[in-house]
Formats: structure tokens, sequence, C-alpha cells
């Protein structure tokens, strides 16, 4: 049996969400274009090596997950675009199994409910100022656009 897949980390959802090519003179005409579907965590690593310019290293932590997984998804999504580009195909952005980077945390005192990044756990509640703020996993990692 295989190792469950681990959720990554992402921190950049597009609004765009398809781009398809647009033969000179007849834009707005996809009937027929095939479309390679890239997941939002192959296009956050593409973001983070590509655009942020990150080593592997930092790029897999940012994303929380091993440097070999980092590259088997970066890999990945450099094959489905060049093929994209190559074969004149749309590519849609969706899906994966991925986080979004927000969670909602708990006041176990008071009962509060704050929506809040990772980097926010363990602070303060800002309705009571308890110290007792847990994150609620269940809502931490959703798998969103499948």
């Amino acid at each position: 049996m295989p190792r469950p897949i681990k959720w990554r980390r992402v921190e950049y959802i597009p609004e765009n969400k398809y781009f398809a090519p647009c033969p000179k003179g007849k834009c707005g005409c996809l009937e027929g274009v095939e479309d390679v579907q890239l997941k939002v965590e192959e296009l956050e690593a593409m973001r983070l090596k590509d655009i942020e310019e990150l080593s592997q290293e930092e790029c897999a932590a940012r994303m929380q997950i091993s440097r070999q997984t980092f590259q088997n998804i970066i890999d990945e999504a450099r094959k489905k675009v060049a093929r994209a580009l190559i074969e004149n195909r749309a590519i849609t952005i969706g899906g994966g199994h991925y986080t979004k980077n927000v969670c909602n945390l708990r006041c176990t005192s008071c009962g509060n409910v704050i929506n809040a990044t990772y980097e926010e756990h363990g602070r303060a509640c800002p309705h009571c100022g308890s110290q007792r703020v847990e994150c609620d996993k269940n809502q931490c990692l959703t798998q969103c656009d499948k």
C-alpha cells in the first residue's frame, strides 16, 4: 500500500485558471483545443523556483515537503507547460493535494474562531487575550478545486 500523499502548502492561487492558445486572427475559437491539467501545487512550485528564484531546498521548505517531492512536482509541471506550448493545448489550473496557508483557529478559553495564517498559530486570542489557541486541523487541510 502506498504512503498517503502529504498536503502541499500553497501561498498563491491564480485568479485566472484557464489559458489557451490564440491562433493569429482567430481568438475566441477554442473548438477542438485539448487541455493540459496543471495542479495548483505544480504552479506554486514553478512560481517559487522560477519567479521568486529560490533554491530547491528553500522551495521545499516553503511548501512543507521534501526536496525530492518538490523536484518531482516541478519536473511534472514543466513537462505539462512545455507540452501545452508545443502542442497548442490549453492549460487549466486546478485540483491537486494542497492547503492554502490559512486555518481556522479556535480559542479554547472563550470559543472565539479566528481565520489566520500558519505563522499566527500560538498567538493570543484577539477577543479574550488567552494564549490557548488551537488549529482546527479539519479546516486547515482542505483540497480545493477538485
